[in-house]
């Protein structure tokens, strides 16, 4: 597999840095949620997944899919900056003819494994790729990042269903729990509950962390595993990393522009 040189923290500013420009220059959405599971897709890249950039199909790696695939801005920025493409192209993000569209595409994008953007199906090809590998014998193991706002979808609940009867301890299912979906709060919208709660009734293994917190996140990730399914449920902030956007429910969906986005650049280059 290939070695990964660069930290948690300094993939996590990356991510934060190139999704600013990209939806600033393509004029994007979904900055915020971006920003919010930045720090998950970091320690997923840099200490976690098993993936070879010279290699994006071999057989013994971890499968990554980003079921909020409205998200996919941060996806991209990951897979660049550990090699599996050239940072450069992050600046054809939504540009007619770019391969790199605003929900998350596998087409001709190495790293990718599945097309997602439609809310709940991540989850389930997630589950469905788990138990493919359990039965092929693979000690490979699947990962997928959920939304909050995407837990009001059946199928989701299906995939925990699904994962729990079929034991598959070979899939994380990570929440990115920033509170916020779309146009409100998630709590205005459908009230959630505590979704640890749910899952522990679903019968899977659940660990709650601060998502922005990367050696618990870490843990949570490395802990020993038990014979169920395992779901993280990290807590996060909704646009973290950047002060006027965090817990701004205008960026779900609006884009980094002229002084705002000056000021955004001038935020994440002060954490450097």
């Amino acid at each position: 597999m290939s070695e990964k040189k660069i930290t948690s923290s300094e993939l996590a500013l990356k991510i934060r840095r190139d999704a600013i420009e990209m939806t600033h220059v393509s004029g994007g959405s979904h900055i915020a949620c971006i920003l919010s599971m930045a720090d998950i897709i970091a320690v997923l890249y840099s200490d976690i997944l098993k993936y070879d950039i010279n290699n994006p199909e071999d057989s013994g790696r971890d499968r990554f899919i980003l079921s909020k695939g409205h998200a996919g801005g941060g996806l991209y920025a990951a897979l660049a900056e550990v090699g599996f493409f050239d940072v450069s192209e992050l600046l054809t993000h939504c540009a007619n003819g770019s391969r790199l569209s605003g929900h998350v595409s596998h087409k001709d994008v190495p790293g990718v494994e599945f097309s997602t953007g439609s809310l709940g199906h991540g989850a389930c090809v997630a589950s469905g790729k788990a138990m493919a590998l359990k039965k092929a014998g693979s000690n490979a193991r699947v990962y997928t990042v959920v939304g909050d706002g995407e837990c009001d979808e059946g199928s989701i609940w299906e995939t925990a269903l699904f994962a729990n009867h079929y034991r598959l301890n070979n899939l994380t299912l990570i929440i990115d729990h920033n509170k916020m979906q779309s146009l409100d709060y998630c709590e205005n919208t459908i009230e959630l509950g505590s979704l640890a709660a749910k899952f522990k009734c679903f019968g899977w293994d659940v660990i709650e962390v601060d998502g922005h917190n990367h050696a618990e996140l870490k843990d949570a990730f490395l802990r020993p595993r038990t014979d169920k399914p395992r779901c993280i449920v990290a807590h996060t902030i909704k646009g973290k990393g950047v002060s006027f956007m965090e817990n701004n429910i205008l960026y779900h969906y609006r884009d980094p522009k002229d002084e705002f986005y000056d000021l955004a650049v001038a935020e994440l280059e002060v954490e450097k």
